[in-house]
Formats: C-alpha cells, structure tokens, sequence
C-alpha cells in the first residue's frame, strides 16, 4: 500500500510537469541566459585569467542552478494542493505520511533532475564538452542528490506557510544566496577567504564541485568530500522535512 501511494504521487509529479510546456520552456529561459551572456561574454577576460575555457567552468554550475531552482520551488505545489483540497484527501489516506512526503519528495526530484538534464543538452549543444570517462555517470547521481536534498528543503518550508506570496518571497531570499555564493559562477579557488568559508556553508556549493568534478574534472573540496556531505546534509534535510510534513493541519 505505502509503496503504491508513494508511486502514485511520483507518477503524479511527473506527469504534471510533463504536461506544462509553458513550465519547462520557462524554465529553460535562466539558465540560456547565463550560458550565453556569462559563457560567451566572460569567456575571454576568464581565459587571458589563465582560467581555461569559462564554458567548460559555468556549465556545471548553471546545471546546478537549474536543478535547485526546480526542485525548491516544487514545494509551491503543497500549498496549491493545500488550498484546492487535494491534499486533505492525499493526507486522510489509511497510510504515514511520511509515505506521503517521500512520494511527493522523490517526484519533485525527478523532474528537477529531468530539468538538469535538458540544461546539460543545451549546454553541450552551445558548446560544453564533458570529460568522457568512468566519472561521467556519478554527475547524474549527483544530479539527483542536488534535486532531493533541495526538493525536502522546499517541501520542509512550505509545509509551515499556507500563502504561495509567502513562500515566494522566502525562496528568493534563500535561493538566490545559496546559487550565487556556492561558486557557481567563481572559482572557489582563487575566491577570498570569506566566500570560500561563506561557501561552506552552503550545501549548493557541494553539488556544483562535485558535478564538476564528475563532468570537468575540477574540484575545489574534493569528490569524497562533496558526495559525503551531500550524502549527510540531504538525509538531514529529508528528516527535516519529512517531520514538518507530519505537523500539515488540515
């Protein structure tokens, strides 16, 4: 029965993102705007840097920022279901509702990675060419961390508000920090020390090393060191959320 519901509401997540074509179209309009204006136009100030290829750099953080931006804000659907009932009528289902969040939670992840995906096509077809080898398939793992661990942290934060106006405002002034200070656009490298210690804490931060890590070989933390902490942080932010779920009043 549990792993029924939990399928429903995955199959549930997917199939609505499927069908809003203004949704993924919209959303695709961000991330070609960064690999465009910032891969093209910061592209040779980074290179006479002795940076190499900003492309090759940008990609894996604008992959990044696309799968946050995705999953975060798939926990608007809680409160749209919220107000049109269909969340009560999930919530009195004879199972826990951790079954609940967790369908939910990994159907937000899914199409957040299948929205990463798309970004990784578009930026190879402007260009981005990843390192071919036994590393490659570990950026789709990664890929998918990066869609729970912030997929929990949305469902975790809309499930305390019951206005979407709210929970919109929160999200801004939580995502926009956490995309630009996890060195998505900078190389932590050669960062001053405040934004390197700032970007430590910060859990995008080791989802853009080590999916670059995974598609360009460049690390800054280290891949041992990026996959536990994502490994850590989303099992946290999944607890989390899953005990802000189970308090929903209806």
């Amino acid at each position: 029965m549990s792993l029924s519901i939990i399928y429903i509401l995955w199959l549930r997540q997917i199939k609505r993102y499927l069908r809003s074509r203004s949704r993924i179209v919209g959303s695709l309009g961000q991330p070609i705007l960064f690999l465009v204006a910032l891969g093209f136009g910061f592209g040779p100030i980074y290179a006479k840097a002795g940076g190499g290829d900003y492309l090759q750099f940008l990609a894996p953080g604008v992959i990044s920022m696309s799968i946050l931006f995705t999953a975060i804000f798939s926990g608007i659907e809680i409160i749209w279901d919220r107000q049109f009932g269909f969340l009560k009528e999930t919530l009195v289902a004879p199972v826990p509702r951790l079954t609940i969040m967790l369908g939910r939670t990994l159907g937000g992840a899914t199409v957040a990675t299948l929205q990463g995906l798309i970004v990784f096509v578009i930026a190879m077809i402007a260009g981005f060419r990843p390192h071919i080898g036994p590393l490659l398939p570990l950026a789709f793992v990664f890929m998918f961390l990066v869609a729970l661990l912030f997929t929990a942290l949305g469902t975790a934060v809309a499930s305390k508000l019951e206005d979407m106006q709210g929970f919109q405002l929160i999200m801004n002034f939580l995502v926009m920090p956490l995309f630009f200070l996890s060195g998505a656009l900078f190389p932590l490298d050669s960062a001053p020390p405040v934004l390197v210690m700032i970007a430590r804490f910060d859990p995008l931060s080791y989802g853009v090393d080590a999916l670059r890590g995974a598609l360009v070989l460049q690390n800054h933390f280290g891949l041992v060191y990026d996959t536990v902490l994502l490994v850590v942080i989303t099992a946290a932010c999944l607890w989390i959320g899953s005990e802000l779920f189970k308090r929903i009043e209806i």
